[in-house]
């Protein structure tokens, strides 16, 4: 237990301990969520990265490269192979914006938004495995999201 009265050095110690780091627990809390998603979007046949990109999508289609990147928090480099992955198996187009042909334009195929009736049981498989209440969840959510926009600023 670290107390006012702790010596310095033995704060040091306590500061380097692995299970006192923050983004050690984030990383591990990350990795089980992620393996925890896995089978569930193998009946999707999605990978997590492509089910993060559909669940924008689902919210607003028509968006282009850059603002999925944005919302995403990826760089093109990352989101292109992703998107192509995403065309090939029939879930949305990659269209050059006529206005700018520079922008390119994602919107999901009727395949892609039909996609979205199989996958409404995903959040609440993932609620039920991390014996989280919905309040509960929707608080540590914020959380981290308030954590994500600090670092981010």
């Amino acid at each position: 237990m670290v107390t006012r009265n702790t010596p310095r050095n033995a704060l040091s110690e306590q500061a380097l301990l692995l299970d006192n780091q923050l983004c050690f627990a984030l990383y591990s809390a990350s990795l089980a969520m992620t393996k925890l998603y896995k089978p569930l979007l193998d009946e999707l046949g999605l990978t997590y990265p492509q089910y993060l990109a559909l669940l924008v999508l689902w919210e607003q289609d028509g968006l282009t490269v850059s603002e999925l990147g944005e919302r995403l928090y990826l760089d093109s480099g990352t989101l292109t192979p992703l998107l192509k992955r995403l065309e090939a198996a029939g879930l949305v187009s990659r269209l050059r914006d006529a206005a700018d042909e520079r922008r390119v334009l994602i919107r999901l195929t009727a395949d892609g938004r039909q996609l979205k009736v199989r996958a409404r049981r995903v959040p609440g498989c993932v609620l039920q495995a991390s014996q989280c209440d919905v309040g509960e969840a929707m608080a540590l959510t914020r959380q981290v999201q308030a954590l994500r926009n600090r670092l981010t600023a």
